[in-house]
């Protein structure tokens, strides 16, 4: 009876189960809705007009908005709700120099590590991201694509490269999405085309042709996103 009744879920721990899920659904939402642009730089928050959008109270609100503060896409104005990080062109140039340093390394050391079966999960991936590139889907593109980089960084097997990177990757990462779209969306199938020498040199796992290309794939991002013109 007493092993039965153990692994019967508590009340609490259903509920708990369902405010974690809650939590994780705002979350994403919300991200994606200040990452794909429907916010301004610099914007302020209007939380009920959130909350409607959302279908949500103002208490999940608030904690997404914490966490979206600590990965550096938020900031929190003390007594007065939060808006959206805006970023100087220093800032931008700092960033992506910093992330590209970051993304070539762990192509170095992924090439070191990397399992077959990782790198066909990569290549699942990569066919996903194209496709959505074919369909003209940028929401889910860019979650492909961003799946791919967050793979390669996994394979590196560093897990304080995974912590810095993880601290610094939100601030940048509105201004990667949009960067795919700059000038005619010329941008765009150039990172394909970039994705595909990804894909080519890990396949071979070639770390120091591999570091260059991501190094120079996030520099080519940054050229895009500083183009006069762009939305920052």
């Amino acid at each position: 009876m007493t092993a039965t009744l153990a692994t019967l879920p508590s009340r609490d721990t259903a509920g708990s189960k369902e405010e974690t899920s809650l939590h994780d659904e705002t979350l994403s939402r919300l991200r994606d809705h200040i990452v794909e642009g429907n916010i301004p730089d610099g914007g302020r928050i209007l939380e009920r007009e959130l909350c409607e959008l959302l279908g949500i109270s103002r208490t999940p609100l608030r904690e997404a908005l914490k966490v979206l503060a600590s990965e550096g896409i938020v900031e929190l104005l003390p007594n007065r709700g939060a808006r959206v990080r805006a970023l100087s062109e220093q800032d931008l140039h700092e960033l992506f120099d910093l992330m590209g340093g970051l993304e070539a390394l762990s192509g170095r050391l992924a090439c070191e590590n990397i399992t077959d079966a990782e790198i066909a999960e990569i290549e699942r991936l990569h066919h996903e991201m194209y496709s959505f590139y074919l369909h003209k889907d940028m929401h889910n593109y860019f979650h492909a694509n961003q799946a791919i980089h967050q793979k390669i960084l996994e394979a590196s097997r560093n897990h304080t490269l995974q912590a810095t990177y993880a601290t610094l990757a939100g601030r940048i990462r509105r201004v990667r999405y949009s960067a795919n779209f700059a000038r005619d969306k010329e941008r765009w199938g150039e990172a394909v085309r970039e994705h595909e020498l990804i894909l080519d040199a890990l396949r071979r796992r070639n770390g120091s042709e591999l570091g260059e290309i991501l190094f120079r794939h996030l520099r080519n991002k940054r050229r895009a996103a500083m183009e006069p013109g762009h939305p920052q």
